[in-house]
Protein backbone atom coordinates (compact mmCIF):
# COMPACT_ATOMS: atom_id res chain seq x y z
CA UNK A 1 0.00 0.00 0.00
CA UNK A 2 2.86 2.69 -0.93
CA UNK A 3 1.04 4.42 -3.58
CA UNK A 4 0.10 7.77 -2.40
CA UNK A 5 -3.50 7.93 -3.87
CA UNK A 6 -4.19 4.45 -1.32
CA UNK A 7 -4.13 7.32 1.46
CA UNK A 8 -6.77 9.49 -0.33
CA UNK A 9 -9.12 10.39 2.12
CA UNK A 10 -12.48 9.38 -0.07
CA UNK A 11 -10.93 5.64 -0.57
CA UNK A 12 -10.61 5.67 3.16
CA UNK A 13 -14.63 6.99 3.78
CA UNK A 14 -15.67 4.55 1.50
CA UNK A 15 -13.96 1.61 3.02
CA UNK A 16 -15.61 2.79 6.22
CA UNK A 17 -18.99 2.98 5.14
CA UNK A 18 -18.91 -0.27 3.50
CA UNK A 19 -17.47 -1.97 6.68
CA UNK A 20 -20.33 -0.16 8.57
CA UNK A 21 -23.01 -1.54 5.43
CA UNK A 22 -21.44 -5.46 5.93
CA UNK A 23 -21.90 -5.56 10.04
CA UNK A 24 -25.59 -4.14 9.42
CA UNK A 25 -26.05 -6.48 5.93
CA UNK A 26 -27.27 -3.16 4.20
CA UNK A 27 -26.64 -3.32 0.48
CA UNK A 28 -24.63 -0.97 -1.23
CA UNK A 29 -25.42 0.13 -5.38
CA UNK A 30 -21.94 0.86 -7.23
CA UNK A 31 -22.54 3.86 -9.69
CA UNK A 32 -19.92 5.28 -11.97
CA UNK A 33 -21.62 7.80 -14.66
CA UNK A 34 -24.91 5.14 -14.98
CA UNK A 35 -24.74 5.00 -18.55
CA UNK A 36 -24.79 0.79 -18.43
CA UNK A 37 -27.55 0.99 -15.69
CA UNK A 38 -29.89 -0.93 -18.67
CA UNK A 39 -27.79 -4.25 -18.25
CA UNK A 40 -28.71 -7.23 -15.51
CA UNK A 41 -31.19 -7.58 -13.31
CA UNK A 42 -32.75 -5.48 -10.92
CA UNK A 43 -30.46 -2.63 -9.22
CA UNK A 44 -30.46 -2.79 -5.41
CA UNK A 45 -28.75 -1.20 -2.37
CA UNK A 46 -27.86 2.53 -1.21
CA UNK A 47 -25.98 4.62 -3.97
CA UNK A 48 -22.33 4.35 -3.78
CA UNK A 49 -20.90 7.11 -5.82
CA UNK A 50 -17.45 6.81 -7.69
CA UNK A 51 -16.93 10.17 -9.51
CA UNK A 52 -15.43 11.55 -6.77
CA UNK A 53 -12.56 9.30 -7.16
CA UNK A 54 -11.40 11.04 -10.93
CA UNK A 55 -8.41 11.61 -12.17
CA UNK A 56 -4.81 10.70 -14.36
CA UNK A 57 -2.20 9.39 -11.48
CA UNK A 58 0.29 8.51 -13.90
CA UNK A 59 0.70 8.02 -17.83
CA UNK A 60 3.81 7.02 -19.10
CA UNK A 61 3.21 7.41 -22.73
CA UNK A 62 6.77 5.56 -24.09
CA UNK A 63 5.51 2.81 -21.43
CA UNK A 64 2.22 2.23 -22.48
CA UNK A 65 0.76 2.54 -19.54
CA UNK A 66 -1.74 4.71 -17.80
CA UNK A 67 -3.01 4.71 -14.04
CA UNK A 68 -6.34 6.47 -13.35
CA UNK A 69 -8.74 6.66 -10.06
CA UNK A 70 -12.01 4.33 -11.17
CA UNK A 71 -14.40 7.42 -11.25
CA UNK A 72 -12.57 9.07 -13.91
CA UNK A 73 -14.55 10.07 -17.10
CA UNK A 74 -13.40 7.95 -20.26
CA UNK A 75 -14.19 10.69 -22.72
CA UNK A 76 -11.50 11.89 -20.07
CA UNK A 77 -8.70 9.46 -20.47
CA UNK A 78 -9.62 9.08 -24.13
CA UNK A 79 -8.49 12.58 -25.02
CA UNK A 80 -5.48 12.58 -22.74
CA UNK A 81 -4.47 9.39 -24.47
CA UNK A 82 -5.31 10.43 -28.01
CA UNK A 83 -2.68 13.73 -27.49
CA UNK A 84 0.01 11.81 -27.20
CA UNK A 85 -1.46 9.45 -30.01
CA UNK A 86 -2.15 6.59 -28.18
CA UNK A 87 -5.60 4.70 -27.42
CA UNK A 88 -7.05 2.06 -25.73
CA UNK A 89 -7.30 -0.71 -28.58
CA UNK A 90 -10.47 -2.38 -27.47
CA UNK A 91 -12.41 0.41 -28.26
CA UNK A 92 -15.12 0.19 -25.07
CA UNK A 93 -18.47 1.53 -25.44
CA UNK A 94 -19.37 4.56 -23.56
CA UNK A 95 -23.50 4.44 -23.94
CA UNK A 96 -23.85 7.51 -22.22
CA UNK A 97 -21.77 10.86 -21.97
CA UNK A 98 -21.02 9.82 -18.25
CA UNK A 99 -18.98 6.20 -18.47
CA UNK A 100 -16.11 6.30 -15.81
CA UNK A 101 -13.26 3.98 -16.40
CA UNK A 102 -14.14 2.08 -13.65
CA UNK A 103 -17.70 1.19 -15.55
CA UNK A 104 -15.52 0.41 -18.17
CA UNK A 105 -13.22 -2.69 -16.59
CA UNK A 106 -16.50 -3.48 -14.26
CA UNK A 107 -18.38 -3.86 -17.71
CA UNK A 108 -16.02 -5.43 -19.14
CA UNK A 109 -17.73 -4.69 -22.71
CA UNK A 110 -15.18 -4.25 -25.89
CA UNK A 111 -15.91 -2.72 -29.09
CA UNK A 112 -15.76 -3.14 -32.83
CA UNK A 113 -11.65 -4.26 -32.88
CA UNK A 114 -12.29 -7.04 -29.59
CA UNK A 115 -11.63 -10.09 -32.09
CA UNK A 116 -8.64 -8.98 -33.24
CA UNK A 117 -6.77 -6.89 -30.41
CA UNK A 118 -8.12 -8.53 -27.33
CA UNK A 119 -10.89 -7.82 -24.51
CA UNK A 120 -10.97 -5.44 -21.74
CA UNK A 121 -9.19 -7.57 -19.32
CA UNK A 122 -5.95 -8.03 -21.31
CA UNK A 123 -5.36 -4.57 -21.11
CA UNK A 124 -6.16 -4.44 -17.42
CA UNK A 125 -1.91 -4.74 -15.75
CA UNK A 126 -3.17 -4.26 -11.97
CA UNK A 127 -5.97 -2.45 -10.08
CA UNK A 128 -6.53 -1.08 -6.14
CA UNK A 129 -9.91 -1.98 -4.84
CA UNK A 130 -12.23 -2.45 -1.88
CA UNK A 131 -13.54 -5.94 -0.53
CA UNK A 132 -16.81 -6.59 1.05
CA UNK A 133 -15.29 -6.47 4.57
CA UNK A 134 -14.17 -2.91 3.47
CA UNK A 135 -10.41 -3.78 3.06
CA UNK A 136 -8.62 -2.02 0.30
CA UNK A 137 -6.45 -4.20 -1.39
CA UNK A 138 -3.95 -3.94 -4.19
CA UNK A 139 -3.55 -6.50 -7.88
CA UNK A 140 -1.02 -7.15 -10.26
CA UNK A 141 1.08 -3.75 -11.07
CA UNK A 142 2.06 -1.86 -14.31
CA UNK A 143 4.02 -4.33 -16.55
CA UNK A 144 2.62 -7.29 -17.82
CA UNK A 145 4.81 -9.92 -16.09
CA UNK A 146 3.81 -9.07 -12.77
CA UNK A 147 1.11 -12.16 -12.13
CA UNK A 148 2.10 -14.44 -9.14
CA UNK A 149 -0.86 -17.08 -8.84
CA UNK A 150 -4.64 -16.20 -9.89
CA UNK A 151 -5.12 -13.00 -12.10
CA UNK A 152 -7.37 -11.14 -9.96
CA UNK A 153 -7.01 -7.85 -12.09
CA UNK A 154 -8.38 -9.42 -15.23
CA UNK A 155 -11.12 -11.29 -12.71
CA UNK A 156 -12.33 -7.59 -12.07
CA UNK A 157 -13.15 -7.29 -15.55
CA UNK A 158 -16.95 -7.95 -16.19
CA UNK A 159 -17.67 -8.73 -12.40
CA UNK A 160 -20.05 -5.88 -12.98
CA UNK A 161 -18.98 -4.51 -9.02
CA UNK A 162 -20.05 -7.66 -7.59
CA UNK A 163 -16.87 -8.69 -6.15
CA UNK A 164 -15.66 -5.07 -5.05
CA UNK A 165 -15.23 -1.23 -5.35
CA UNK A 166 -12.87 -0.50 -7.84
CA UNK A 167 -10.69 2.66 -6.82
CA UNK A 168 -7.67 2.50 -9.46
CA UNK A 169 -6.55 1.01 -12.37
CA UNK A 170 -3.45 0.23 -14.34
CA UNK A 171 -4.12 -0.26 -18.06
CA UNK A 172 -1.87 -1.20 -21.02
CA UNK A 173 -2.33 1.38 -24.17
CA UNK A 174 -1.48 1.14 -27.73
CA UNK A 175 -0.14 3.55 -30.68
CA UNK A 176 -2.97 4.75 -32.95
CA UNK A 177 -2.68 2.56 -36.27
CA UNK A 178 -0.45 4.47 -38.74
CA UNK A 179 -2.84 3.56 -41.53
CA UNK A 180 -6.49 2.57 -41.75
CA UNK A 181 -8.70 1.44 -44.84
CA UNK A 182 -12.56 0.37 -44.14
CA UNK A 183 -13.57 -2.40 -47.28
CA UNK A 184 -17.35 -2.62 -48.48
CA UNK A 185 -18.83 -5.77 -49.95
CA UNK A 186 -22.31 -6.70 -51.01
CA UNK A 187 -22.73 -10.54 -50.16
CA UNK A 188 -24.83 -12.73 -47.90
CA UNK A 189 -24.23 -13.73 -44.38
CA UNK A 190 -22.60 -17.34 -45.32
CA UNK A 191 -20.38 -15.54 -47.85
CA UNK A 192 -18.95 -12.92 -45.10
CA UNK A 193 -18.65 -15.74 -42.24
CA UNK A 194 -16.67 -17.46 -45.22
CA UNK A 195 -14.03 -14.95 -46.23
CA UNK A 196 -13.60 -13.88 -42.43
CA UNK A 197 -12.68 -17.38 -41.45
CA UNK A 198 -10.47 -17.27 -44.46
CA UNK A 199 -8.91 -14.27 -44.40
CA UNK A 200 -8.45 -14.91 -40.39
CA UNK A 201 -6.06 -17.49 -41.46
CA UNK A 202 -4.43 -14.98 -43.87
CA UNK A 203 -1.37 -12.14 -42.75
CA UNK A 204 -4.11 -9.44 -42.87
CA UNK A 205 -4.26 -6.31 -40.56
CA UNK A 206 -8.02 -7.36 -40.10
CA UNK A 207 -8.82 -4.69 -37.35
CA UNK A 208 -12.58 -4.89 -36.79
CA UNK A 209 -16.30 -6.08 -39.25
CA UNK A 210 -19.65 -5.88 -39.38
CA UNK A 211 -22.18 -7.07 -41.29
CA UNK A 212 -25.93 -5.41 -41.78
CA UNK A 213 -28.60 -7.38 -42.96
CA UNK A 214 -30.71 -5.37 -45.58
CA UNK A 215 -33.97 -4.83 -44.94
CA UNK A 216 -35.69 -5.55 -47.60
CA UNK A 217 -33.97 -7.77 -49.80
CA UNK A 218 -35.49 -8.53 -53.60
CA UNK A 219 -34.86 -11.49 -55.35
CA UNK A 220 -31.05 -11.49 -57.19
CA UNK A 221 -29.88 -9.04 -54.77
CA UNK A 222 -27.30 -9.26 -51.91
CA UNK A 223 -28.45 -10.31 -48.50
CA UNK A 224 -26.16 -7.90 -46.68
CA UNK A 225 -23.79 -5.80 -46.76
CA UNK A 226 -20.12 -6.41 -44.85
CA UNK A 227 -17.63 -3.74 -44.01
CA UNK A 228 -13.91 -4.72 -42.66
CA UNK A 229 -11.77 -2.43 -41.45
CA UNK A 230 -7.46 -2.84 -42.01
CA UNK A 231 -5.36 -1.21 -39.66
CA UNK A 232 -1.46 -1.55 -39.00
CA UNK A 233 1.64 -0.51 -41.16
CA UNK A 234 0.87 1.59 -43.86
CA UNK A 235 2.51 -0.81 -46.35
CA UNK A 236 0.46 -3.43 -45.07
CA UNK A 237 -2.87 -1.92 -45.16
CA UNK A 238 -2.44 -0.79 -48.69
CA UNK A 239 -0.93 -4.89 -49.93
CA UNK A 240 -5.01 -5.64 -48.30
CA UNK A 241 -7.16 -3.36 -50.25
CA UNK A 242 -5.22 -4.25 -53.30
CA UNK A 243 -5.14 -7.82 -52.39
CA UNK A 244 -9.09 -8.25 -51.20
CA UNK A 245 -10.12 -5.87 -54.44
CA UNK A 246 -13.02 -4.14 -52.58
CA UNK A 247 -15.03 -0.91 -52.56
CA UNK A 248 -12.71 1.21 -50.01
CA UNK A 249 -14.62 3.72 -47.88
CA UNK A 250 -13.39 7.46 -47.03
CA UNK A 251 -11.83 7.16 -43.74
CA UNK A 252 -13.51 10.61 -42.85
CA UNK A 253 -17.14 9.18 -44.07
CA UNK A 254 -17.07 6.26 -42.12
CA UNK A 255 -15.58 6.86 -38.15
CA UNK A 256 -18.76 8.26 -37.49
CA UNK A 257 -19.98 4.80 -38.34
CA UNK A 258 -17.83 2.70 -36.57
CA UNK A 259 -18.03 4.77 -33.23
CA UNK A 260 -22.21 4.40 -33.73
CA UNK A 261 -21.53 0.39 -34.45
CA UNK A 262 -19.33 0.89 -31.05
CA UNK A 263 -22.68 2.45 -29.08
CA UNK A 264 -25.28 0.82 -30.46
CA UNK A 265 -26.40 3.68 -32.69
CA UNK A 266 -26.55 1.95 -35.85
CA UNK A 267 -29.93 2.41 -37.35
CA UNK A 268 -30.27 -1.04 -37.04
CA UNK A 269 -30.23 -1.26 -33.50
CA UNK A 270 -32.41 2.19 -33.27
CA UNK A 271 -35.64 0.74 -35.14
CA UNK A 272 -36.05 -2.56 -33.29
CA UNK A 273 -39.38 -3.00 -32.36
CA UNK A 274 -41.09 -1.67 -28.66
CA UNK A 275 -41.72 -5.18 -27.61
CA UNK A 276 -38.32 -6.53 -28.91
CA UNK A 277 -35.22 -7.36 -26.83
CA UNK A 278 -31.65 -7.00 -28.03
CA UNK A 279 -30.11 -10.29 -27.73
CA UNK A 280 -26.10 -10.70 -27.85
CA UNK A 281 -24.77 -14.14 -29.09
CA UNK A 282 -21.67 -14.85 -28.13
CA UNK A 283 -20.26 -17.92 -30.41
CA UNK A 284 -17.60 -19.14 -31.95
CA UNK A 285 -15.89 -17.40 -35.35
CA UNK A 286 -15.83 -20.64 -37.01
CA UNK A 287 -19.83 -20.82 -36.29
CA UNK A 288 -22.24 -20.88 -39.41
CA UNK A 289 -25.23 -18.96 -39.71
CA UNK A 290 -27.64 -19.51 -37.36
CA UNK A 291 -31.54 -20.69 -38.65
CA UNK A 292 -33.09 -18.19 -36.08
CA UNK A 293 -36.69 -18.79 -34.75
CA UNK A 294 -39.32 -16.98 -36.71
CA UNK A 295 -40.05 -13.85 -35.18
CA UNK A 296 -36.84 -12.98 -34.83
CA UNK A 297 -34.55 -9.59 -36.36
CA UNK A 298 -31.14 -9.86 -37.62
CA UNK A 299 -28.35 -10.81 -37.14
CA UNK A 300 -26.01 -7.66 -36.97
CA UNK A 301 -22.78 -9.87 -37.15
CA UNK A 302 -19.53 -8.59 -35.41
CA UNK A 303 -15.79 -9.43 -34.07
CA UNK A 304 -15.30 -11.69 -37.60
CA UNK A 305 -18.58 -13.79 -36.32
CA UNK A 306 -18.26 -14.50 -32.81
CA UNK A 307 -20.80 -11.86 -31.56
CA UNK A 308 -24.17 -11.89 -33.15
CA UNK A 309 -27.10 -9.10 -31.95
CA UNK A 310 -30.45 -10.09 -32.51
CA UNK A 311 -34.05 -8.76 -31.68
CA UNK A 312 -36.67 -10.93 -30.58
CA UNK A 313 -39.32 -10.86 -28.02
CA UNK A 314 -38.08 -12.22 -24.76
CA UNK A 315 -40.43 -15.76 -25.21
CA UNK A 316 -38.15 -16.59 -27.66
CA UNK A 317 -35.30 -16.24 -25.43
CA UNK A 318 -34.49 -19.77 -24.46
CA UNK A 319 -34.57 -20.76 -27.60
CA UNK A 320 -32.15 -18.64 -28.57
CA UNK A 321 -30.06 -19.61 -26.09
CA UNK A 322 -30.36 -23.47 -26.80
CA UNK A 323 -29.01 -22.38 -30.60
CA UNK A 324 -26.29 -20.51 -29.42
CA UNK A 325 -25.58 -23.20 -27.24
CA UNK A 326 -25.83 -26.07 -29.96
CA UNK A 327 -22.82 -24.37 -31.36
CA UNK A 328 -20.65 -23.94 -28.44
CA UNK A 329 -21.55 -20.70 -27.04
CA UNK A 330 -24.39 -18.81 -25.49
CA UNK A 331 -27.08 -15.98 -25.57
CA UNK A 332 -27.44 -12.96 -22.78
CA UNK A 333 -30.44 -10.44 -22.64
CA UNK A 334 -28.60 -7.58 -23.33
CA UNK A 335 -31.21 -4.67 -23.40
CA UNK A 336 -34.56 -5.21 -22.22
CA UNK A 337 -37.83 -4.33 -24.34
CA UNK A 338 -37.29 -0.50 -23.02
CA UNK A 339 -33.61 0.08 -23.59
CA UNK A 340 -33.20 2.07 -20.08
CA UNK A 341 -35.43 -0.29 -17.80
CA UNK A 342 -34.08 -2.97 -15.71
CA UNK A 343 -34.60 -6.92 -16.49
CA UNK A 344 -37.25 -8.27 -14.01
CA UNK A 345 -36.66 -11.70 -15.27
CA UNK A 346 -33.54 -13.83 -15.44
CA UNK A 347 -31.73 -12.68 -18.61
CA UNK A 348 -28.16 -15.05 -18.12
CA UNK A 349 -28.27 -18.81 -19.69
CA UNK A 350 -28.98 -20.83 -16.94
CA UNK A 351 -26.18 -22.66 -14.46
CA UNK A 352 -27.80 -22.88 -11.57
CA UNK A 353 -26.01 -25.98 -10.30
CA UNK A 354 -23.02 -26.00 -12.99
CA UNK A 355 -19.32 -26.19 -11.85
CA UNK A 356 -19.11 -22.30 -13.27
CA UNK A 357 -21.99 -21.47 -11.00
CA UNK A 358 -19.97 -22.99 -8.04
CA UNK A 359 -17.16 -20.93 -8.92
CA UNK A 360 -19.47 -17.82 -9.07
CA UNK A 361 -20.33 -18.50 -5.27
CA UNK A 362 -16.95 -19.44 -3.97
CA UNK A 363 -15.25 -15.88 -5.46
CA UNK A 364 -18.21 -13.86 -4.02
CA UNK A 365 -18.00 -15.48 -0.65
CA UNK A 366 -14.06 -14.69 -0.92
CA UNK A 367 -13.99 -10.79 -1.66
CA UNK A 368 -17.66 -10.21 -0.14
CA UNK A 369 -19.38 -12.92 2.05
CA UNK A 370 -22.08 -10.47 3.36
CA UNK A 371 -23.26 -9.75 -0.38
CA UNK A 372 -22.61 -6.14 0.08
CA UNK A 373 -22.47 -5.21 -3.52
CA UNK A 374 -24.45 -4.81 -6.20
CA UNK A 375 -26.91 -7.60 -4.85
CA UNK A 376 -28.91 -9.54 -7.34
CA UNK A 377 -27.14 -7.69 -10.51
CA UNK A 378 -26.31 -10.75 -12.10
CA UNK A 379 -27.97 -13.47 -10.27
CA UNK A 380 -30.27 -14.27 -7.41
CA UNK A 381 -27.60 -15.19 -4.88
CA UNK A 382 -25.48 -12.34 -5.78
Amino acid sequence: MDSAISHHPRIHQLAERIRAAAADRTPLRIRGGGSKNFYGLALQGELLDTRALGGIVSYEPSELVVTVMAGTPLAELEAALAAQGQCLAFEPPHFGAGATVGGMVAAGLSGPARASVGAVRDFVLGLEMINGRGEVLRYGGQVMKNVAGYDVSRLMAGSWGTLGLLTELSLKVLPVAPAEATLRFACSQEQALQWLNQWGGQPLPLNASCWLPEPHVRPGQPEGTLYLRLRGARAAVQAACRRLGAEQLPNEQVAADWTACREQALPWFAERAPDHCLWRLSVPQTAPALALPQGCMGPLVEWHGAQRWVQAPRSLGAQLQALAASVGGSATLFRAENADQISAAPVFDAEAGSALAALHQRLKQAFDPDAVFNRGRLAGAW
